[in-house]
């Protein structure tokens, strides 16, 4: 069982989860790596000063579980979708200098 103490680090770590997920929506990777960061620590000191987790904070790490799996995934497509830019981009390239050489005929 965790005294109050234990269970703030968890509510502000599940506030700073939030924190990431918004974000991760508005591609704010340097907020978001920070933002992981402050929640890491404060994750590494509940687990530090903890025994055992109660019901209570079991539940509200199963929440940062499922707001971090949301981030991830969010962070994923956005990725996946840059990705496919740069590849599309770099096709334009290609073709661009595959036709420069062309002259138009007239």
């Amino acid at each position: 069982m965790t005294d109050g103490k234990d269970n703030e680090h968890l509510v502000r770590a599940l506030a700073l989860s939030h924190d990431m997920l918004a974000a991760a929506e508005k591609a704010n990777w340097q907020s978001l790596g920070s933002l992981d960061a402050e929640r890491l620590e404060l994750l590494k000191s509940f687990w530090l000063e903890t025994k055992r987790a109660d019901a209570a904070d079991r539940t509200l790490l199963a929440e940062i579980s499922k707001i971090n799996d949301r981030t991830i995934g969010l962070v994923e497509h956005l990725r996946r979708s840059k990705g496919r830019d740069i590849d599309m981009a770099a096709v334009g390239r290609r073709a661009v200098a595959a036709y420069s050489t062309i002259r138009l005929q007239r």
